[in-house]
């Protein structure tokens, strides 16, 4: 029987808390994590920088309290240029020291772009292929030096992104992946092949949904990936078009013991209360299902066994 369950997280993103220019308010840290923890989850990514506690053991007591552990953190960096790296490397240096005496595993790296958001994509020339990869093994040896591993994240709006760019990547470096279903789906890309293509060197999923009807309107520019996600893009696991089934099923079935990150990504205006109902996980699972309707209504978490609907948790806003 799969421990699936045993190594699913949250993170902030869920309460809204995104670093990115403009993207909304921001939740107190204390209050997302006793939500979180409330709702049933054991476990966490770290969040944007200075969300959480700076102070690794200042982390690393701040998460105990609230009986989580953390498992990774995104962390975004410009590495296709040299312009400012001392100040992306000094982030990445102290976000690494803060997961690993938060006994995490991965430091997710974000391939950003010098662009504000996620609204304008790039595509890099050989030369800046060549700055990326080498910047990218610098800050691998950063993890290394640590016990951590890196595990590169393609993402709508960053270096790394279209099928071409993950292709390259994967045959350029040996660097690990966190394999985001929804951004992957998003770009045009079969979340399902890049995992199998990336074979062991997954070290971490990212479990989101959407539907091609919303995703070609921010292919194509008609919608920016911003106004998008404010209009509700990220639908209810399971229920968009990305397969997210096949992708566990295929994970789980070739020994994964790595971690699925369920969340949304979300744009809050104000802050919100939640009320939360019991959550109990009562059997072994084939697919956790996070659900928004929008960004003013609800945002429940259940759990999909054999077709049924077994609500755990409803949080309303009010």
């Amino acid at each position: 029987m799969s421990d699936m369950l045993s190594r699913v997280a949250g993170a902030p993103i869920t309460w809204g808390a995104d670093a990115s220019a403009g993207w909304g308010y921001l939740m107190d840290p204390a209050r997302v994590m006793s939500e979180m923890r409330e709702a049933g989850l054991s476990a966490t990514e770290l969040g944007p920088d200075g969300f959480l506690p700076s102070d690794p053991q200042e982390l690393k007591d701040f998460v105990a309290g609230y009986g989580m552990s953390m498992v990774g953190g995104f962390v975004p960096a410009i590495l296709y240029q040299d312009k400012d790296m001392d100040a992306d490397v000094q982030y990445f240096e102290r976000a690494s020291d803060q997961l690993a005496a938060a006994g995490a595993s991965n430091v997710v790296l974000g391939p950003r772009s010098h662009y504000d958001g996620y609204d304008t994509e790039i595509d890099m020339d050989d030369d800046q292929w060549a700055v990326f990869l080498r910047n990218l093994r610098r800050f691998q040896d950063i993890t290394d030096e640590r016990g951590l591993q890196t595990a590169l994240h393609p993402h709508w709006g960053m270096a790394i992104s279209r099928q071409n760019q993950v292709d390259r990547l994967l045959n350029s470096c040996d660097v690990g992946m966190c394999v985001d279903a929804g951004h992957l789906f998003l770009s045009g890309v079969d979340p399902l092949q890049v995992v199998k293509d990336a074979g062991d060197r997954v070290l971490h999923v990212h479990i989101k949904d959407l539907t091609n009807e919303m995703a070609e309107k921010v292919r194509s520019g008609e919608v920016p990936f911003r106004q998008a996600t404010i209009d509700g893009m990220f639908v209810p696991a399971g229920s968009g078009d990305v397969d997210l089934a096949g992708i566990i099923r295929y994970l789980e079935g070739r020994g994964y013991q790595g971690w699925y990150w369920f969340a949304f990504k979300i744009f809050l205006f104000e802050s919100v209360n939640f009320i939360f109902g019991d959550f109990k996980i009562l059997v072994s699972t084939s697919k956790l299902k996070l659900s928004a309707s929008n960004l003013f209504d609800s945002l429940s978490v259940t759990v999909v066994r054999s077709g049924d609907l077994i609500e755990l948790s409803k949080i309303k806003y009010s």
